[in-house]
């Protein structure tokens, strides 16, 4: 029986993926067979750094350096990627947090926060999942093949009090989501998004440091463990896959029963 897992030589693009759950899902994409990985980060080095990775695994790879939340630099990425690969036939959103801002420990109550922060948030998780469909899905529609994938958070399905914010930018990617599948499933493109509960990367580092805030956040798993990336990196890569060809326009919840779906 065929591996239905085997990526078949298509080519993937994965945002935020010069670190964490980014970085786990390119090295994914590379051991199943990707025919090539576009690697985005704010960051050259951690971009850069990741393309090694890939390409130790024998697969070829390309750095696009880019804030997602401009839409010409989404362009530029856009071209770059093509212009080596020739198409995108995977597009992951993963990019989140506030952009480069990594460290989610200390953000502040909603009723203090200064509305002009509010904008990066929106900026990153929900603008860059709508600049990075609007400049390739196109293509996607035009050659009746596309996978688009996007890396949501359990706060986008419940709401988190301390991260009011971001819950509704996920909520708001969620959204757009369900919509964008409705009007590109005719054309075999399909559009769906993971929820990750607390995964352990660095952006979670600082706040799982202290151990009475680890213990607190593990009680409410059912699954008494925090994720990895990879747990995250299995979810995408099955819907990246011919295994997943008949689902679209869903929300896939991988938070260790943090949450339950009906």
């Amino acid at each position: 029986m065929d591996n239905l897992l085997d990526l078949k030589g298509r080519i993937g693009l994965v945002t935020g993926a010069g670190q964490g759950v980014g970085r786990q899902i390119a090295l994914h994409f590379a051991a199943h067979r990707a025919g090539g990985v576009v690697v985005n980060d704010f960051y050259r080095e951690r971009a850069e750094a990741v393309v090694r990775e890939v390409q130790a695994a024998g697969v070829k790879a390309l750095a696009v350096v880019g804030d997602i939340s401009d839409y010409q630099a989404v362009q530029q990425m856009a071209r770059q990627a093509e212009q080596t690969f020739g198409r995108v036939d995977i597009l992951v959103n993963n990019a989140g947090n506030a952009g480069p801002v990594t460290d989610i420990s200390s953000i502040p109550p909603f009723l203090e926060s200064d509305p002009a922060s509010w904008q990066t948030w929106f900026g990153t998780n929900l603008f860059g999942v709508l600049n990075l469909s609007r400049a390739l899905v196109g293509g996607m529609v035009q050659r009746g093949y596309g996978r688009v994938i996007t890396v949501i958070s359990d706060a986008g399905r419940v709401g988190e009090p301390h991260l009011a914010v971001y819950s509704a930018a996920k909520a708001g990617a969620a959204g757009f989501m369900r919509a964008l599948a409705k009007g590109v499933g005719r054309a075999n493109v399909t559009v769906n998004c993971v929820a990750p509960g607390t995964i352990q990367t660095p952006a979670t580092a600082g706040l799982l440091e202290d151990q009475e805030t680890l213990r607190k956040i593990l009680r409410l798993y059912m699954i008494r463990r925090l994720g990895e990336p990879s747990d995250i990196a299995n979810m995408v890569l099955f819907l990246a896959s011919d295994a997943a060809g008949w689902v679209t326009g869903q929300t896939f919840p991988v938070n260790g029963g943090y949450s339950v779906s009906v």
